[in-house]
């Protein structure tokens, strides 16, 4: 069983990415964000091009931040759940706060979050009505995520490069495995089931 997203949950993080437009952030940019400023030094690009990449990966952190806060706050999850919930959120502040300081670097404005409100809106969460509910959303944002971060490393020269994305991919993947788990999803049967 290949682990797929539907072509609309998968857009746009494929696109922040650039698997449609052949546009990619430069090694300068991912070094940045990977908080190895020797490597950006020596990495080429463009930082405007860049700056805008950055800042639709900083708008789907916010989204799934505010997603996990919507959960949180929902009175659905059991403690345990909870508990995870909270950790998976703080992994998403700590990649927000490196897209942040990235884009900052880079000479950019970061993009401000909209309400948890307007992301719980634009996510459905009116109907969410369970705990089940609220981790299948999840497990759907984690996975788009994986999914797109696979997806970019195969772009990148730099081995250095390619082990960032690899490390946030690893993060996305793991929250998948665990919100599926939670699910009562069985494992993937086949091999090399992510990034397809």
């Amino acid at each position: 069983m290949l682990i797929k997203t539907t072509p609309a949950q998968y857009s746009a993080r494929r696109n922040f990415l650039g698997r449609s437009t052949g546009i990619a952030l430069s090694g300068a940019a991912v070094a940045l964000l990977a908080g190895n400023s020797r490597l950006a030094v020596a990495a080429t690009g463009s930082p405007s091009g860049d700056v805008n990449i950055l800042n639709v990966a900083l708008g789907l952190e916010h989204e799934a931040i505010a997603a996990y806060q919507v959960g949180a706050e929902s009175g659905l999850l059991q403690k345990p759940v909870l508990d995870t919930a909270v950790l998976f959120q703080s992994h998403h502040k700590q990649h927000r706060d490196a897209l942040v300081a990235t884009i900052e670097k880079l000479g950019g404005k970061p993009v401000i979050a909209k309400s948890n409100a307007d992301y719980a809106a634009g996510l459905g969460a009116g109907g969410l009505k369970s705990q089940a509910d609220i981790l299948t959303l999840a497990a759907r944002l984690e996975l788009g995520a994986a999914n797109a971060y696979i997806g970019v490393i195969p772009a990148f020269s730099e081995k250095d490069l390619a082990k960032v994305a690899a490390r946030l991919a690893a993060d996305e993947t793991m929250h998948w495995s665990l919100l599926a788990n939670a699910l009562g999803k069985p494992v993937p049967m086949a091999a090399l089931s992510f990034g397809a």
